[in-house]
């Protein structure tokens, strides 16, 4: 089936209105028009920043079937252009400048979450020594003992965009999942703590760890979850202590990152090539990645990797790209998956 959408801007001219045509959608293809200043356009498509398009006039892209995308546009200084009246924006934008399209066929929905929370919802600060700072977490205690905590990084994300404790709490009333605590975390400077960071290991484990199970109680099992370099941290922490976290949810891991580098882009897969050489982990893996981001080959190659080592996972791709909006997909699937109710 063909489709032909088209958005477009509302400008005044000579006293009159006038549609700019912005966006073209026919079937998998999207043309952009560049609005007026416009020189380069950037999105999941192009690593954003990393290799912006150069774009004079309307520029064609094909996308995977009921993709959905999010762009921007640049001037010739790669600053924002300003583009307020185009119809859809992201609902959880990296950047208020970020617009977004949806394809013909996408399957997008919001996962369910609870009308009133069961569970409690506790803010907890933390005197790191670690850090020499004070942190904070949100903290998802369920409506009856929890079998399984969950340290979630990124957590102010999380709790506050993805609401992740109310999508928890409706699957816990739903018997969908056994009883798990949420530790939301946020970090100060997430790239330098999640980046293979001893010190951030020292932090959870001698620090959140027992603050948690001496205020709330030691559960029978422990698990991590995180996005891009969150997601990393989470499978490193996993790798390095299987016999302090059973389970691993990692939502665009980024393993392009080597201990020494600095590249998130173009590292080696190092931490891929460290489980390729150890033995299988008594470790529970949930995988997702967009299908429009650069991080799709290398989580593809880690979870061929964790096949061919025989981990139990699941590993699930969207034609979507490194946001929110995909990451808020692989909730419902990726916690039934690590925490089935039977």
């Amino acid at each position: 089936m063909c489709y032909l959408w088209r958005y477009a801007e509302r400008v005044f001219r000579l006293g009159k209105k006038e549609d700019i045509l912005l966006i073209e959608i026919h079937g998998c293809k999207v043309t952009f028009y560049p609005p007026a200043g416009a020189a380069y356009l950037m999105g999941d498509f192009t690593d954003w920043d990393e290799t912006p398009l150069p774009i004079s006039a309307a520029i064609t892209l094909e996308f995977p079937p009921g993709a959905y995308i999010e762009y921007a546009f640049l001037d010739a200084q790669k600053r924002p252009v300003a583009d307020p009246d185009q119809l859809q924006r992201p609902e959880h934008a990296w950047y208020e400048y970020h617009r977004c399209v949806t394809l013909p066929g996408n399957m997008f929905t919001a996962p369910s979450r609870s009308v009133k929370l069961r569970g409690q919802l506790i803010q907890q600060t933390l005197t790191s020594k670690v850090f020499g700072t004070q942190r904070t977490c949100y903290l998802y205690e369920p409506c009856v003992p929890p079998q399984m905590t969950l340290y979630v990084q990124d957590g102010e994300a999380y709790y506050q965009r993805l609401r992740f404790h109310e999508v928890v709490d409706a699957l816990l009333e739903q018997g969908a999942i056994l009883p798990v605590r949420l530790v939301m975390l946020e970090p100060h400077d997430r790239v330098r703590e999640y980046w293979f960071n001893h010190a951030y290991e020292a932090f959870l484990l001698d620090e959140v760890m027992p603050h948690i199970a001496q205020r709330f109680g030691v559960t029978a099992q422990n698990g991590l979850w995180g996005a891009s370099l969150g997601g990393l941290v989470a499978v490193w922490l996993a790798w390095q202590h299987p016999h302090l976290f059973s389970v691993v949810g990692s939502q665009s891991g980024c393993f392009t990152a080597t201990p020494q580098g600095n590249d998130p882009h173009h590292d080696p897969e190092w931490l891929t090539a460290q489980f390729a050489r150890t033995p299988t982990l008594p470790v529970r893996f949930y995988l997702d990645t967009g299908q429009i981001e650069w991080l799709l080959a290398p989580n593809r190659r880690f979870a061929a990797l964790l096949a061919d080592k025989k981990y139990t996972h699941y590993y699930a791709e969207r034609p979507s790209g490194h946001t929110w909006a995909t990451w808020e997909q692989g909730l419902v699937p990726g916690v039934r998956f690590l925490i089935p109710s039977e």
